[in-house]
């Protein structure tokens, strides 16, 4: 039979667990209350009496799996240094010192398991400024304990352009790594083939300490990239000469049109300004005259139809007047 103590926590695992697949799946924004509750199947209740509120509920996620993580990073790191003093440290054993516990994490359930290093890579691609706030309290001290040893292990960088290469390669891995399951990124590392996790670390780091190794661009690659730029400018500018040329040329036939009805108007206006005008009288009689021919009916303005005489209708006419 479980006690009390058990099964209370065990109602708090159940929410750290379902709040850290949320985070995992949709971030830190999108993670609500009501998702929490529904997955790990317990009251709103039971989540006040734990945490109180969403941000202390993601500190602990966050603080149960990043604590553990850092710890062995910096003890990893002390070791590296201790081994390779001064400029022997390579900027490998640095970067092997900041993703092997990452690594050997996700291999071990109890502490983090398959979806640690998803975890570890969603808080990394993260924006919200919760997560942002987070990161500069609490990971600030081993930032800049890994800062240094890159610097030591890549001294031909200029610090300020270490760090800008840094921050940019490492959430582009943390992009990655937020995307897909260790198991899936094996897989396509592997191709089929035995492969170490020192091979796929290797794999997985190679373009980020290419990115911190590579020398800065020169004059020639600027000027190259420039030429691109001007040559998107002139494309651009030939693109509205040519739609304003379109633009004009479906425009011309209906100002020719309305050219014409302009000048149909004005040969109207000019006839209509040198017919004669009449007097007024004239125009009384001529107004008369119409209407009297209006009025007189069609029938009387016919002209009338003869016939051939009949000599009866002549003899009864006749009689009749005598």
């Amino acid at each position: 039979m479980k006690t009390g103590k058990s099964t209370a926590g065990d109602t708090k695992a159940r929410i750290l667990d379902a709040t850290e697949k949320l985070f995992i799946e949709v971030g830190y924004e999108a993670t609500s209350l009501r998702q929490v509750t529904s997955r790990a199947m317990v009251n709103l209740a039971a989540v006040n009496y734990h945490f109180g509120s969403k941000d202390i509920m993601m500190q602990a996620v966050l603080g149960r799996r990043l604590g553990p993580l850092n710890a062995r990073r910096l003890a990893l790191l002390d070791a590296c240094e201790a081994h390779w003093p001064g400029h022997r440290i390579r900027c490998e054993h640095v970067m092997g010192a900041l993703f092997v516990p990452a690594l050997q994490m996700a291999r071990n359930p109890a502490v983090g398991g398959p979806s640690f290093l998803r975890l570890l890579g969603r808080v990394h691609a993260d924006t919200s400024p919760f997560i942002q706030s987070y990161l500069m309290e609490h990971c600030a001290t081993v930032y800049k304990r890994f800062f240094d040893a890159f610097s030591r292990a890549l001294p031909e960088q200029p610090r300020h352009e270490l760090g800008w290469r840094l921050q940019f390669s490492l959430k582009a891995l943390a992009g990655v790594l937020a995307s897909d399951d260790i198991s899936n990124l094996m897989s396509a590392f592997a191709q089929g083939r035995p492969l170490s996790d020192a091979h796929m670390l290797a794999q997985l780091t190679a373009m980020v300490m290419a990115a911190l190794r590579v020398p800065a661009p020169g004059s020639e690659q600027r000027a190259s990239l420039q030429s691109v730029f001007d040559l998107d400018d002139a494309n651009e500018t030939m693109q509205r000469a040519q739609a304003q040329g379109r633009e004009t040329a479906a425009a011309a036939p209906i100002a020719a049109a309305n050219a014409v009805a302009n000048a149909d108007a004005d040969h109207r206006a000019e006839a209509a300004a040198a017919k004669p005008r009449q007097g007024a009288r004239a125009a009384r009689n001529e107004g008369t005259n119409r209407a009297a021919i209006a009025s007189v009916p069609v029938r009387a303005r016919e002209p009338a139809v003869t016939f051939p005489s009949n000599p009866l209708d002549d003899w009864m006419r006749m009689r009749a007047q005598t």
